[in-house]
């Protein structure tokens, strides 16, 4: 399985290049990679996520957040990015991004994990499924859960 390893502050301008290829190839709105690289260093200096490295160059990312349940004693952690550069999916990157950060949320007390991805993106959709991971549109005994999100800044 391929080194994935807990990223550092002094990975942030990795981890910006990264998140900003991510978010360009799916054409979502990114700031620029600098930026990013600014706000994830601060978030991995103040423990708000953790984000893991994966490949020599590096080639892929995890973040995990966290949050605490009242469903639990645990914690539910939350994959906010899983991204593999285009040319080296395929190799196990993303498997081994995710197999260890289910490994590190359990270490930090997690007792459930949750993600979204496009429904169109079936590359994720079968590796989230064949770890184990539940499309609620697929379980017969609950509705179809929809995903909803909006801007604060506006008034």
């Amino acid at each position: 399985m391929a080194a994935v390893r807990r990223a550092t502050t002094a990975d942030a301008g990795d981890l910006g290049r990264l998140l900003y290829e991510f978010n360009s190839e799916f054409s979502e709105p990114t700031p620029d990679a600098e930026l990013l690289a600014e706000r994830i260093a601060m978030f991995i200096e103040h423990d708000h996520a953790t984000f893991l490295l994966a490949g020599g160059g590096p080639h892929g990312f995890a973040e995990l957040r966290y949050r605490p349940t009242v469903y639990s004693e645990g914690l539910d952690a939350y994959l906010e990015e899983l991204y593999v550069v285009p040319g080296k999916r395929g190799a196990g990157l993303g498997r081994a991004l995710l197999e260890a950060a289910m490994t590190i949320a359990r270490e930090r007390g997690a007792t459930r994990m949750d993600l979204g991805t496009s429904e169109d993106d079936t590359a994720a959709r079968s590796l989230y499924e064949s770890a184990g991971f539940t499309n609620r549109e697929g379980k017969p005994d609950g509705p179809q859960m929809l995903y909803y999100e909006r801007e604060l800044t506006e008034v």
